[in-house]
């Protein structure tokens, strides 16, 4: 593949998904299109010359316009200005999209296991938006591991879908929690994932400990690791 552009992209619509995270989706000309699961990058640049990057995974569905899901990091470059000063109408550089490994195009006929820690489930929302759109008949289903109920992002849109979403909080429940309140382990996976023999494609993305212990821990249940795409993300931002 070629060198890619930087494009002007201008924020056409934000929405606040939780206290630090929120969603920019982007007027891009010449964007083309993109697939599940790819990303693209964000420059910024200051007055004084200094220039700032980043990738960020593409939250919408191929055929859309591209839209990042950013959760602000208190000591990042990028972060705590797209999530608290970027507003509409507001141009960035943006240049895309990236990745080819961690994609689901909708073809496939194989049950889809996704697996998400926090903002992890932003590549996953692109597959999952991806299957409504193609009124998709293979099964999806999310595992999704949250903080708390108040850091489940998307949490409206998950439930309209056709997906079958099971979250589990890791510190903190709402009274009357009736679902899983632990960091994912053999026994969740036992109980959640498809079975092996069902021959699923999975994709796992979130903090690198995160992914390595979902990824060993299917592997463990028999999973066959060629099925399972993994991305992680860095303490960066």
């Amino acid at each position: 593949m070629g060198r890619l552009t930087w494009l002007a992209a201008e924020v056409s619509a934000v929405v606040q998904e939780t206290a630090r995270v929120r969603t920019l989706e982007l007027a891009v000309p010449d964007w083309g299109d993109h697939r599940a699961g790819q990303h693209l990058d964000v420059r910024l640049t200051a007055e004084d010359g200094y220039q700032a990057q980043r990738s960020y995974s593409i939250a919408s569905a191929p055929g859309d316009s591209p839209a990042i899901t950013v959760e602000r990091l208190d000591d990042g470059e990028v972060s705590p200005y797209l999530v608290d000063e970027v507003r509409e109408g507001d141009v960035l550089e943006v240049r895309g999209p990236i990745g080819g490994y961690f994609v689901w195009d909708g073809a496939e006929r194989e049950p889809v296991l996704l697996v998400a820690g926090g903002s992890g489930v932003v590549p996953l929302m692109a597959m999952a938006r991806h299957r409504a759109q193609l009124r998709g008949e293979s099964p999806m289903r999310l595992l999704y591991s949250s903080r708390s109920w108040r850091d489940v992002i998307y949490r409206g849109e998950l439930e309209t879908l056709g997906l079958e979403v099971v979250h589990t909080l890791t510190r903190e429940q709402p009274e009357g929690w009736q679902g899983y309140a632990r960091r994912i382990d053999d026994e969740l996976l036992r109980e959640v994932a498809f079975p092996a023999a069902d021959e699923p494609r999975v994709y796992v993305c979130g903090s690198t400990r995160f992914v390595d212990a979902a990824a060993d821990g299917l592997v463990r249940l028999g999973y066959d690791p060629q099925s399972i795409r993994t991305e992680r993300f860095g303490a960066t931002g």
